[in-house]
């Protein structure tokens, strides 16, 4: 028996509760798998799993086992890591899901220095807004603007995201002036879709608060389409500075209501505790940390354009 390799197939089920994804995460058959947890559980003479046809669920023992085979494979797997490393550069593939502002907007740009770096990793890159659970879906880290969903998970912030609303100029220069929140609901938005708040909208101006409901013309889970919409002049869309900063600085959208600021969120690093000591997921993160700090560079150059919220008016803290 290879008594890793089975502690390994252990903690991947007791995590997913699903056979068929532990062997697609792991590129082996599910018979593979199967015969992996068989083998444990022979060894150790205790049934590990309540199985169903639908459902996989640790028995109790194998609860108690579980909690303690996570560290015993984390710890395996950060010792290998920690070897490797002092014996040559860091090498394997790091599963990443993140979020589309991030990935499209600037995420080649850090690439370029994190491989001239540590040129032996390799990225699996799976770029959309969905909030997911990097256990269960077989990543090694999330990206995401939402807290995580499972206190299986860690978080690491990263730097604040803001939103500014804004138009192109020949959409301003032909539609009433806004210069209030709720000016706003005589315009054709865009807004995105997957903000908790839905459509009623927090607008803060030092001591005062505004509330206003906003019905858009245009949703949607894309801040790229939604910044399309505006260059194209069809209405005024509410973008976070990450995927906007550029198209303000050099004129081709004008930010609105400069006077108010909504509530920011943070983007954070999502992932297992069982990977918290992985040595590539280390070094990306710290390599994250330093190449966008809580200042980003796309804030910095809207700092005398854009009103930015005071750091307690954060969502998720």
């Amino acid at each position: 028996m290879d008594y890793f390799n089975c502690l390994d197939a252990f903690v991947r089920v007791a995590e997913v509760g699903n056979f068929s994804e532990v062997a697609r995460q792991l590129r082996v058959s599910k018979s593979v798998v199967t015969s992996r947890i068989k083998q444990l559980e022979a060894h150790v003479e205790v049934p590990l799993f309540h199985r169903s046809t639908r459902n996989v669920s640790l028995s109790q023992v194998g609860q108690l086992y579980y909690d303690e085979c996570a560290q015993l494979v984390s710890r395996a797997n950060e010792i290998v890591d920690g070897m490797r490393s002092a014996r040559q550069a860091p090498t394997g593939l790091l599963r990443v899901h993140g979020l589309p502002g991030l990935v499209v907007s600037h995420m080649a740009r850090f690439l370029t220095t994190f491989s001239e770096k540590y040129p032996g990793i390799s990225f699996d890159f799976v770029v959309n807004d969905e909030v997911i659970d990097p256990v269960k879906a077989g990543y090694d880290c999330a990206l995401q603007i939402f807290a995580p969903i499972s206190d299986d998970l860690i978080q690491r912030k990263l730097f604040p995201v803001h939103r500014t609303f804004c138009a192109s100029p020949a959409y301003l220069g032909i539609h009433e002036p806004i210069a209030h929140p709720i000016d706003l609901t005589r315009h054709a938005l865009g807004l995105y879709s997957r903000y908790p708040s839905r459509d009623k909208w927090v607008f803060e101006n030092g001591e005062k608060q505004c509330q206003v409901e906003l019905s858009p013309a245009f949703k949607s889970n894309s801040v790229h389409f939604l910044k399309e919409i505006a260059l194209e002049g069809l209405g005024v869309v509410c973008l976070p500075t990450i995927a906007c900063a550029e198209d303000i600085n050099e004129g081709r959208l004008v930010p609105v209501l400069t006077d108010y600021w909504l509530s920011s969120y943070w983007l954070s690093a999502v992932y297992p505790k069982t990977q918290r000591n992985s040595v590539r997921l280390k070094l990306f993160l710290d390599e994250l940390t330093l190449a966008f700090p809580h200042q980003p560079g796309w804030d910095e150059i809207l700092a005398s354009k854009v009103s930015f919220p005071p750091p307690n008016a954060f969502l998720g803290d």
